[in-house]
């Protein structure tokens, strides 16, 4: 897979150990990639090392598979073991320039930034290949979380060359005016794995970034997939 092409922009599935079995989980993220998702990231704050190990090595495989980049949440070391396409870094993280010495340059290595867009400029100028804001509307998953703006994915898009996540609580019924103000990725949790229908409900805000007229009008965003295993 080292030569194809793939672009960030789209449904972004965040997997939560919280919501299935773990002998379901490969199985529902096979599910909301055929359900269009076009993007993983593996989150489990667990501290059952083994089988954060375990459960990763199975979807590197299967997102390798489909073509489909694995983002490791928080953990560079767990990406490297389990060759993820990259990590994704919060405040309390790994510093980025570290990381991108770990993984190497062909890692993708996003940063959440919340509601600051100051943080998203830094982000980029240590070389950051997506930034993610949010939340956007009230989280199950982070309802503590600091809110943010759709204002903040105008400005940012206008000051960054970088692809633009936005996060927290996005449903179908919501995630237009995110699209509408720049966002390539609907980074999604509950919204797919807490759905009755996994593949359906991916497919539900997939269909958003087709019928976008905003979307139509951007230029695409690539980045070389490579194996790393």
């Amino acid at each position: 897979m080292s030569d194809s092409i793939h672009r960030l922009r789209g449904l972004y599935a965040i997997t939560d150990a919280t919501l299935q079995a773990p002998g379901q989980l490969a199985m529902n993220v096979s599910l909301a990639i055929d359900g269009g998702a076009t993007l993983v990231q593996y989150r489990d704050k667990s501290d059952n090392d083994r089988l954060r190990l375990q459960q990763a090595n199975a979807l590197a495989d299967l997102c390798r598979g489909c073509g489909v980049p694995l983002i490791i949440n928080d953990d560079a070391e767990l990406a490297g073991n389990c060759g993820a396409q990259g990590v994704h870094l919060g405040k309390d993280d790994a510093d980025l320039r570290s990381v991108r010495r770990l993984l190497g340059d062909k890692a993708v290595i996003g940063v959440s930034c919340y509601d600051d867009l100051a943080l998203a400029r830094q982000a980029a100028d240590q070389g950051a290949d997506y930034v993610a804001f949010g939340r956007f509307f009230p989280s199950q998953t982070k309802p503590g979380a600091v809110p943010a703006d759709p204002d903040l994915i105008r400005q940012a898009k206008q000051e960054l060359a970088l692809p633009v996540a936005a996060i927290g609580g996005i449903t179908p019924g919501n995630a237009g005016q995110l699209i509408d103000a720049g966002a390539d990725m609907l980074a999604v949790v509950k919204g797919i794995f807490a759905a009755a229908d996994i593949r359906r409900a991916a497919e539900d805000f997939s269909l958003l970034f087709e019928q976008s007229p905003a979307i139509a009008r951007r230029s695409p965003i690539n980045l070389s997939l490579r194996e790393t295993k």
